[in-house]
């Protein structure tokens, strides 16, 4: 609290610092456990990172100690650790407690999270100076205290502490490595832009007096390979049972499909909705689309493929981008955490909208293990093979994706997922369902 620290005080007992580390990393632990709700799985690595920035604390310390010959060095020493540790203390528990209930998990960290990270370090240097450079006795002292405090709030900003807890969400057995990074040369970068030029040139017309679907498949998060087996999957049962062969176009990133699939980006999907809208009669056609990734509260779909910068796509702009292409019916599918939150944007008389979960809870089966999200399991994979109404197959699904969530022990509470039929887009659909059945 930038007061004066107490030094008068008998030595610090032998066992008294190495159990104020054991409880601060203790804390650290804690605190990103806080951080991270739902299912976790340890990672022990994570707790021999961001201590350099400690190591010059202590070296501060030692520095301070030594120019004070009128001070007991050991007990100086050892009392400046232990209140250095309590400032460490008192700011990793402030920051876990501020950021939890606002960051959850599946989202990365946001200005808000950076934001109160970075006031946490301040507070950190700015007391550790308050306590160490007042200690030091001649300018010289005083500075090199300075310097290596400084030196120590750089290296948290550098090399911070890594959360030894990570997400896992998974009913699948074995492990899966982490895909490779993307790493793009000359004729990978070609075969992308072609890739793009092939498919929106693909998508065949539709055949006057008869109810299409047309469909979007669109995975833009490429660290997490459950998304792209899930956009094939959706994408092959849709051929299999809605016809959609010639009119559906898949986006997605992925090492493994750089030069053979467009990427995932919100200028592709606006593209791709473009050309699906001209392609589609929009007095009969519906346009289907699956958006699957990580989700935040507020919306945002995550998107990452590095080293590529991509943008989160928002309902806000899936919203635009339907009503400037003009189409008039669609099925709308947000397989993520807290996907409710697109339904305010979304809801039309003409859109069906279903969604993994409600605005409020995280859905389930994203994570690096997972074979598929529990909801496009469900949905997609086992009941649209039995039935072509989307309807049935959402009822067919809740009691199923609420059993499997309770059997792998989800903690947040039931992922809740929603739907919201418009008035004109039922009778469209049973159109389809209709046509398809009489095939």
């Amino acid at each position: 609290m930038f007061r004066r620290p107490g030094l008068d005080a008998p030595p610090v007992p032998a066992w008294g610092v190495p159990l104020l580390f054991a409880l601060l990393i203790l804390l650290v632990l804690g605190g990103g456990w806080l951080m991270s709700p739902g299912p976790v799985e340890f990672h022990r690595w994570a707790v021999g990172t961001g201590w350099l920035g400690t190591l010059w604390m202590a070296i501060a310390c030692l520095v301070a100690v030594r120019t004070r010959p009128d001070r007991d060095g050991a007990t100086v020493f050892g009392w400046l650790l232990v209140q250095w540790i309590v400032i460490c203390a008192f700011s990793v528990t402030g920051f876990a407690l501020l950021i939890h209930g606002y960051l959850r998990e599946g989202v990365r960290p946001d200005w808000f999270a950076w934001g109160v990270a970075g006031v946490a370090q301040v507070w950190i240097v700015a007391a550790a100076g308050v306590l160490l450079v007042p200690m030091a006795s001649g300018r010289g002292a005083r500075a090199m205290v300075l310097v290596l405090v400084l030196a120590a709030g750089g290296s948290y900003m550098l090399f911070p502490t890594g959360n030894a807890w990570r997400p896992v969400m998974d009913d699948a057995a074995g492990a899966e490595a982490w895909p490779e990074p993307m790493a793009p040369d000359q004729a990978a970068l070609e075969a992308q832009s072609r890739s793009l030029i092939d498919a929106l040139d693909g998508v065949a017309p539709q055949r006057p007096g008869v109810t299409e679907l047309f469909a979007i498949t669109f995975a833009p998060y490429a660290s997490e390979d459950v998304f792209s087996r899930e956009v094939k999957m959706v994408g092959g049962m849709l051929d299999d049972r809605f016809d959609t062969a010639g009119r559906r176009m898949n986006l997605q990133n992925h090492a493994s499909t750089l030069g053979t699939v467009p990427w995932a980006t919100p200028l592709n999907l606006q593209r791709a909705i473009d050309r699906m809208a001209a392609r589609m009669d929009r007095d009969e056609d519906i346009l289907f689309l699956h958006l699957t990734s990580h989700g935040a509260r507020d919306g945002r779909l995550a998107a990452g493929f590095e080293p590529l910068s991509v943008a989160e796509v928002t309902p806000a702009d899936l919203r635009r981008w339907l009503d400037d292409a003009g189409v008039r019916y669609a099925v709308i599918s947000i397989s993520a955490c807290f996907s409710g939150s697109w339904i305010p944007a979304l809801e039309a008389p003409g859109t069906l909208v279903l969604t993994a979960a409600d605005a409020t809870h995280t859905s389930y089966g994203c994570g690096r293990k997972s074979e598929l999200t529990f909801f496009g399991r469900a949905m997609y994979d086992e009941q649209l093979r039995k039935t072509r109404s989307f309807e049935a197959a959402f009822a067919a699904a809740l009691p199923v994706i609420d059993r499997r969530e309770k059997e792998a022990g989800k903690s947040d509470g039931p992922s809740n997922p929603q739907m919201r039929m418009g008035v004109e887009i039922r009778p469209r659909l049973e159109a389809l369902v209709t046509r398809l059945e009489a095939n």
